[in-house]
């Protein structure tokens, strides 16, 4: 009989994730990870999150992100609020503090579902706000700032369509200033809060970004948009996160995660 894998399904506000525990770092392929991921002959998500044992003693698991195309990140917000309400939940721990290691370092997990609400308040680390850059596509200019929460964003102000961020985003993202590629975020200010459409890079536009949240609160607590030291309310298509950027640039985000279902499949070991 062939193996099969076993996976849960989690979300966090539409951005979703297939999550495998083991303890194998190469169980899940990148073209495996991309049959799992697609959503009309696989599983359906917007990447892959492995939970495997932690390298150091004091965490406690450690995650791996892989990409609806293959692709490897250091760091996905969501799925580490997904893995930490995972582990709450397998071992019971309803309130209390979970260590996952990524590979932008270890984030700590404050979880909060003594009656099943699955919110997570995540320490993202430092939020690094960098230079301004500017890029033209056919004599169309797009100027953003670069911003650093463990991974790569480029971050957008202004009033923007579905079809700015569908022509833009992928043109950004994958420009060859940026041969890793570049998270890109489409953000609106206004009152202190933040609404945003986020391109990831090996994925395309999802339903929400928690590094680009905190990319996006970053630059605009740099430029006066919005206020250090204070919950924003960053408003994405699958609903808002609360993020706080402290005047020193450590940021912490606070959102739910839920579970969908859990399942088997063949698929990523053919």
């Amino acid at each position: 009989m062939r193996a099969s894998l076993a996976f849960q399904k989690y979300e966090g506000l539409g951005n979703d994730f297939i999550v495998v525990e083991t303890r194998d770092p190469g169980q899940v392929t990148p073209d495996g990870a991309r049959r799992l991921c697609d959503r009309h002959f696989g599983v359906g998500g917007d990447g892959v999150l492995l939970v495997l044992p932690p390298e150091a003693p004091q965490h406690d698991a450690r995650m791996i992100v892989i990409n609806a195309d293959g692709s490897v990140p250091e760091m996905c917000g969501n799925g580490v609020r997904c893995v930490a309400l995972h582990l709450g939940r397998a071992r019971g721990l309803r309130s209390g503090i979970v260590r996952i290691e990524t590979a932008a370092g270890a984030r700590a997990c404050t979880i909060e579902d003594a009656a099943g609400e699955g919110m997570v308040t995540v320490d993202m680390g430092l939020a690094r706000v960098g230079e301004e850059r500017a890029l033209e596509f056919q004599g169309e200019r797009a100027t953003f700032t670069l911003a650093d929460v463990g991974n790569p964003h480029a971050v957008v102000f202004g009033a923007f369509t579905r079809e700015d961020v569908e022509r833009l985003g992928a043109r950004i993202a994958l420009h060859p200033d940026f041969p890793g590629g570049i998270n890109v975020e489409f953000a609106r200010a206004q009152g202190g809060e933040i609404d945003l459409v986020v391109w990831e890079r090996g994925v395309g536009i999802t339903l929400a970004c928690g590094t680009g949240a905190c990319a996006a609160a970053a630059v605009a607590c740099s430029k006066g948009m919005a206020s250090y030291q204070v919950p924003i309310a960053v408003r994405l298509p699958g609903g808002p996160l609360q993020v706080r950027v402290e005047e020193g640039g450590r940021a912490s985000m606070r959102g739910p995660a839920r579970y969908v279902f859990r399942g088997a499949t063949d698929l990523a070991l053919a």
